[in-house]
């Protein structure tokens, strides 16, 4: 099977940029992004915030991981790497791609 399309998560409060920090992003867009550089916007999911005031708390992660379980990567602004290394654990691939939307889905679409 050829995997033509992949559900990505995207970090932005104003739905234009890519500009949340995964441990604080309050909500997420979701695409489907095809791999010639299509996509489709799905819908906004909202967030609890996984990281308040420097600590990161592993419930709120895992609230996190049931909102964007179906989505194959996400795309933030900012995301540490404790927060990396869990989601690439859980079969999601993070980018920090702090740009347009429109922009970050293209370079997704390259890498």
């Amino acid at each position: 099977m050829v995997l033509v399309s992949i559900r990505v998560a995207v970090a932005s409060n104003d739905g234009k940029y890519v500009n949340q920090h995964f441990g604080h992003a309050q909500q997420f867009l979701i695409f489907d992004v095809d791999l010639d550089g299509a996509y489709e916007f799905l819908e906004l999911r909202k967030n609890v915030l996984s990281c308040k005031g420097g600590e990161s708390n592993e419930n709120e992660r895992m609230e996190t991981l049931k909102i964007i379980k179906d989505c194959d990567a996400v795309v933030v602004s900012r995301i540490g790497q404790g927060a990396a290394n869990f989601l690439v654990s859980h079969g999601i691939k993070p980018y920090m791609i702090p740009d347009f939307i429109d922009n970050a889905l293209e370079k997704l679409t390259k890498d």
